[in-house]
């Protein structure tokens, strides 16, 4: 098992090779396996950027995040000039449904708003604004229409755990409640962790998944 020591120096260097990040502007902190990511980056993508990187590190168990978006005088825009480009950006993205979603701007900051049927819709207008000149975060307050029962949707997460982290579904218990899924248990990796999530928010009429799934390094 790494060192709270070990896993700083494996993060920095993670932020290093990631060519998005300009690590000088992030700091790190390890306790007990958690990471904390400190600082200022220079754009809201760089700042996902960095929480990415430190995810991928073996060991870390948990990533808190410190950080907040200073942007370069060059890269600030009015909250009108945002809102016009994050309408176009919903409009010429092709996983977006029409007339959907809609964005509010507030000093920098963008709250999407409407009602979808898949979460990937829900999430592809999330990234659309996350690399927009002038962001500097995103509230996602779209929500996912139900279509199918429970037990259909339960039964569609199974098939996809089992494609996507064969090996551990059996350690991994699916439970859900109108829209809303479960997952509990444990897998070995961040990656598993996370390809359960997904596996779960790609079903369809799910709207929140509670991942309770444990990380055992």
């Amino acid at each position: 098992m790494k060192t709270d020591a070990q896993i700083k120096n494996d993060v920095a260097a993670e932020l290093m090779w990631e060519p998005a990040v300009e690590a000088s502007r992030i700091g790190v902190i390890v306790d007990n396996g958690v990471v904390t990511l400190t600082g200022h980056p220079a754009s809201l993508a760089e700042k996902h950027a960095a929480e990415r990187a430190a995810l991928r590190v073996g060991g870390v168990k948990a990533v808190a995040v410190e950080m907040t978006v200073k942007l370069a005088s060059s890269h600030e825009r009015t909250d009108a000039d945002i809102a016009r480009t994050a309408e176009l950006a919903l409009e010429w993205n092709v996983l977006v449904p029409d007339d959907k979603i809609h964005p509010m701007v507030e000093n920098g900051w963008v709250t999407l708003e409407g009602q979808v049927e898949w979460e990937y819709q829900r999430k592809a207008a999330e990234d659309g604004m996350r690399n927009l000149l002038g962001v500097v975060g995103v509230t996602n307050a779209v929500t996912v229409k139900p279509r199918t029962s429970p037990s259909d949707v339960r039964n569609k997460i199974q098939a996809a755990l089992g494609r996507r982290v064969e090996r551990e579904v059996k350690n991994i218990d699916v439970h859900v409640d109108g829209s809303v899924v479960t997952l509990s248990g444990a897998v070995h990796s961040w990656a598993e962790r996370a390809a359960a999530q997904g596996a779960a928010w790609s079903a369809p009429g799910v709207a929140t998944v509670i991942n309770d799934l444990r990380v055992q390094v």
